[in-house]
């Protein structure tokens, strides 16, 4: 703990550790405990049990996202360091299952593998209000986000003017984003 101008600090340098990853380096599978993007980091919970593992906002955007749904199931290379396990690599991401369904949204959830992912980028969002607005590259139409709809698809948050890949529809009140997806998902997925 250090003292920033007579606060009480919580010292966060320790997680950005510069790690080696190598074939060598354990792969573990788990669920996100919690994660906060304000904060910079959250802990992920292993399948096999044990202590739980620092998933840093770093190790996270180097996979391609800026936040990540509590419970969703990751897969991470990991490595023990002095304070104890920290994630050094994601390499897979799976939204929460079940649980809360889009509600209100299940008209125009339904399929969507003919709709084409849209390179856009976030306008502006707000978790608390549980809603935002992004744009399409080369439009300046509002597209709707809602929280239900980025749960859906493992993700939490959204800050303005990350880049995000969308399938996009048309709802009551104009488009609205029926999927948001981290802008590195349409060269795996599309």
């Amino acid at each position: 703990m250090g003292r920033l101008g007579g606060v009480e600090s919580f010292n966060t340098s320790w997680m950005t550790e510069t790690l080696e990853v190598t074939a060598d380096t354990p792969l573990v599978t788990g669920h996100v405990k919690w994660f906060d993007a304000a904060k910079g980091f959250g802990f992920v919970v292993a399948d096999a049990g044990g202590p739980d593992i620092l998933l840093h906002a770093n190790v996270l955007r180097n996979f391609g996202q800026g936040s990540i749904a509590d419970t969703s199931a990751v897969e991470l290379r990991v490595q023990r360091t002095e304070r104890g396990l920290q994630a050094v690599e994601v390499l897979s991401i799976t939204p929460p299952e079940g649980g809360e369904e889009a509600s209100g949204f299940e008209a125009i959830l339904h399929d969507l593998d003919d709709v084409a992912l849209t390179p856009a980028r976030v306008k502006w969002f707000d978790k608390a209000k549980g809603f935002g607005f992004a744009n399409a590259y080369g439009d300046n139409q509002d597209i709707f986000l809602h929280i239900e709809i980025l749960r859906k698809c493992g993700l939490a948050d959204l800050e303005a003017g990350e880049a995000v890949c969308l399938r996009i529809v048309e709802g009551d009140r104009g488009q609205m984003a029926a999927e948001v997806h981290s802008w590195d998902y349409a060269l795996n997925n599309d």
